[in-house]
């Protein structure tokens, strides 16, 4: 069995999104319950430090750190925009989501664990240098991996994203940086509207767009056929995932039918990968997945691979 951290911290239940929303505290209860079985009893739980200013600078303009960090309010809620939420818990939430990412990068890569979940909210890869929106505050994955290539002299970090939304923001981050490999698989149509083939940075973006509909088959394709081989040829020293769980059939969000299984099998394909390129190092966090009664079977069965794989 494998050496698994699970990164996260009673703050990000403190993020406050208000009556309705999507995006609600309930669903990291839901993620926290489904590894709180015998069979996770050997995650090694580790406490999410908070996001330094420096490591947030890295990734974001000076405006989104302020919006997020100085204009929190003291009581109520902040609408960002149509989506995008502030309540008072919410600059401690957003500063341990992105801060756990940094926080089980510097595990793996120290040998203190193989792999690691972050177990976080707000989600992130939405958020994009200039911009917190869809539900994201600070891009987690995108601090975590700047913060992998300027701490830990990484040269090659692949960022995989399968939240059934495109990472426009991680792309946005990364586009004209080729130490950064992005793949996303993604439906389209829908929700930010980016993510097509043809967008490709410098080379280091990766999109396989999926129809609304499609289910495993479609799914594992796309992964192999488009996703794996780009990996393959970038030889990642460090992956890390955009762990969305939305394209699963119950999700209200969105329109794909994945099953927990589909989870499971590209969780073992990413572990493989990163066997063979990355010294087993690999870091998953939590961003999207709506349905409570999916969200907490696709993690069981995500992280279940990341001890067992």
């Amino acid at each position: 069995m494998a050496r698994v951290a699970l990164c996260t911290h009673a703050a990000c239940l403190d993020h406050d999104t208000g009556p309705g929303h999507p995006e609600s505290p309930a669903r990291l209860a839901a993620v926290l319950q489904a590894l709180d079985g015998e069979r996770f009893e050997a995650l090694e739980r580790i406490e999410a430090r908070p996001a330094t200013r420096e490591q947030l600078r890295r990734v974001h303009e000076a405006g989104v750190l302020a919006e997020v960090l100085d204009r929190s309010p003291a009581v109520g809620l902040r609408r960002l925009d149509a989506d995008t939420v502030m309540s008072h818990g919410s600059r401690e939430a957003a500063l341990r989501a992105a801060g756990a990412v940094c926080t089980a990068v510097d595990a793996v890569v120290a040998g203190l664990a193989q792999r690691a979940f972050c177990a976080v909210r707000p989600p992130g890869h939405h958020a994009t240098q200039g911009k917190a929106m869809g539900f994201c505050l600070f891009n987690n994955v995108a601090v975590g991996a700047a913060h992998a290539l300027a701490e830990h002299a990484l040269e090659r970090v692949a960022v995989v994203d399968f939240d059934v939304h495109h990472g426009n923001g991680t792309q946005d981050i990364f586009w004209s940086d080729a130490r950064v490999l992005y793949a996303s698989i993604h439906q389209s149509p829908l929700y930010p509207g980016s993510g097509t083939r043809a967008e490709h940075g410098v080379g280091n973006i990766v999109n396989a767009p999926l129809p609304p509909g499609a289910g495993s088959t479609a799914f594992r394709s796309a992964f192999d056929e488009v996703v794996l081989p780009a990996l393959e040829a970038f030889a990642p020293q460090l992956v890390l995932v955009s762990a969305g769980f939305d394209a699963h059939r119950l999700d209200p969000l969105a329109n794909l039918e994945l099953e927990a299984g589909d989870y499971a099998w590209i969780t073992a394909r990413l572990v493989d990968l990163a066997e063979r390129h990355a010294r087993g190092r690999l870091v998953s966090t939590l961003e999207g997945g709506y349905s409570l009664t999916a969200l907490r079977e696709c993690v069981a069965a995500h992280v279940g691979v990341l001890l067992d794989g």
